[in-house]
């Protein structure tokens, strides 16, 4: 369980997290979804795979908020994304599950997974596909989309209201 003394700013609301996906490497997307968490005020920051590249810490090191990644099937160097990233978030394995301010929430890179994943937890939070995904029904399921813009064109990120249990999409 995430205890609420390891969060980093003072500033921070518990109940927002900020949620983001397949960040491949897109320096320039990655400094403005540190700016949209940073201006949400997000206590935690959920990293749902596709890191790719270690360098990529340089920028997430300027988070307020407290960071937990899953490795997706576009992180090679493990080792070394673990190492770079030490100080500013943890690696976790994938299913990711925990219970944030009494939600219980799962985070994956498998989108094969999500459905049944979404039987159990309040929240489920995924990466992989690059598309934005919101739906609410028992479960809140949110895929941020993708944070580099590749594929689709947009960079997007997520934030999350536990409160309110509502997502938002928010365009880089």
């Amino acid at each position: 369980m995430i205890q609420q003394e390891i969060f980093m700013s003072k500033e921070a609301n518990d109940n927002i997290i900020g949620v983001i996906s397949d960040s491949h490497d897109n320096m320039d997307a990655i400094r403005k979804a540190v700016d949209v968490f940073n201006e949400h005020h997000a206590s935690l920051i959920l990293h749902a795979g596709d890191i790719v590249s270690p360098f990529t810490a340089d920028v997430f090191s300027g988070l307020k908020g407290k960071m937990i990644l899953i490795y997706g099937n576009n992180d090679g160097d493990r080792l070394y994304l673990r190492e770079k990233f030490h100080g500013i978030g943890e690696f976790r394995r994938d299913p990711y599950i925990d219970v944030i301010n009494g939600k219980s929430i799962a985070m994956t890179h498998k989108p094969e997974i999500v459905d049944a994943l979404s039987l159990k937890y309040d929240v489920v939070i995924y990466g992989h596909t690059h598309e934005v995904d919101i739906r609410k029904e028992d479960c809140l399921i949110v895929n941020p989309g993708e944070c580099c813009g590749y594929l689709t064109g947009k960079k997007t990120v997520g934030i999350i209201n536990l409160n309110k249990m509502e997502a938002e999409i928010v365009e880089l």
